[in-house]
């Protein structure tokens, strides 16, 4: 028996009617993005999204019960919503990035959510900044004291081979603890010693032991000393311990600055260790310390001082960043006769492209 269509209701073929020519109009806007990429135009995110659409509209649909890959439909999981970022978000990052390959050349960066996690580091760092002038609640020690822990901890650092993240976190919890407890003299080095500990808990693979920690510090405490030390210092920071530091912005905006010459990388990495012995640089925010070393580093090297791309990218202008450039490159000039010289010997090795020998750094 010949099989029978039932008439189209004029409902019906006005709404194929509209379908087709909404595919025809995203089919022609995909024809001028073709165009435009042959020509190296930029495409607005309009563009992109109608072509995304019309892609999506000429997928034929699945069978009853089944879903995409010929899977059933129950174990196939939903498709979450696309998100998309503001464009004055998305846009200065995507900018810097360069080309396909170099996007894709450490998987492990996430760099399709770079912008994301950027803009949530900047939210973030100032909820985790010791207050600036706490030192002066402190009744049996100074910054002096606080600047001989932490070049010493520059040595703990090198000699276990840590990684970068973990010097500024153990700096930042030092900190953060010495703002809201009162140290005994005698107690500071095991405070310096537990936050190290407790950051290359956070930051390693492999972090040292506590008889490690203990050992290095020629057994001026002992390994229960800093269990419990441990357990005051979690407790008195509320457990909040994973916090942006300088190390988490120094990579995206090294990125943006586009210069990934070794000595160039070293002597930023230079800048922000000496601001790490200095408590007076704990006033400013991890990000505005970063970029105050690129753009004294940019200044050093001869290179564009701070153009406006990093301007956007970094939430810092010239002028706000001048006052803290010029810390920097104080520090920088008092550190061959300073008497801490932990971070200065580190930086004189051939590893960090000796670095503190180079001319143009003993001329800033």
């Amino acid at each position: 028996m010949a099989h029978v269509t039932a008439p189209q209701t004029q409902q019906q073929m006005q709404a194929r009617g509209g379908l087709s020519d909404i595919t025809n109009l995203a089919e022609h806007v995909c024809q001028n993005v073709k165009g435009k990429l042959s020509t190296g135009q930029r495409l607005p995110p309009s563009d992109v999204l109608q072509c995304e659409t019309t892609a999506h509209a000429k997928q034929q649909p699945p069978a009853p019960g089944m879903g995409s890959g010929g899977l059933p439909a129950r174990l196939v999981a939903p498709a979450l919503p696309q998100a998309w970022l503001p464009l004055e978000v998305m846009s200065p990052m995507l900018a810097v990035i360069g080309s396909p390959e170099q996007h894709r050349r450490n998987p492990q960066e996430c760099e399709e959510y770079e912008a994301e996690i950027l803009a949530a580091l900047f939210t973030e760092e100032t909820l985790s900044m010791p207050h600036p002038d706490y030192m002066a609640s402190q009744v049996h020690i100074n910054g002096r004291m606080r600047a001989l822990v932490i070049d010493w901890l520059v040595k703990v650092h090198m000699k276990y081979k840590l990684r970068r993240e973990t010097l500024p976190l153990a700096v930042n919890l030092i900190d953060r603890y010495l703002a809201v407890q009162t140290v005994p003299r005698n107690r500071l080095q095991l405070v310096g010693a537990v936050c190290m500990f407790v950051a290359a808990k956070v930051e390693e693979i492999t972090p040292p032991q506590v008889a490690h920690f203990v050992h290095i510090s020629n057994n001026n405490f002992t390994e229960e000393d800093v269990l419990n030390v441990e357990s005051t210092i979690l407790s008195s920071l509320g457990f909040s311990i994973a916090v942006p530091t300088q190390a988490h912005f120094l990579d995206p905006l090294l990125k943006a600055n586009q210069c990934d010459v070794e000595e160039y990388t070293a002597l930023v990495d230079y800048l922000l260790e000496l601001a790490l012995i200095d408590v007076r640089m704990i006033r400013h925010e991890p990000s505005k310390v970063v970029s105050a070393a690129l753009l004294l580093s940019n200044e050093i090297m001869g290179r564009p001082v701070w153009p406006e791309k990093m301007v956007q990218i970094s939430r810092h202008s010239y002028t706000a960043l001048r006052g803290c450039a010029a810390e920097l490159l104080a520090l920088l000039r008092a550190a061959p006769s300073g008497m801490l010289q932990a971070v200065r010997e580190k930086y004189l090795l051939q590893q960090h492209s000796s670095i503190a020998r180079l001319p143009e750094v003993l001329a800033a």
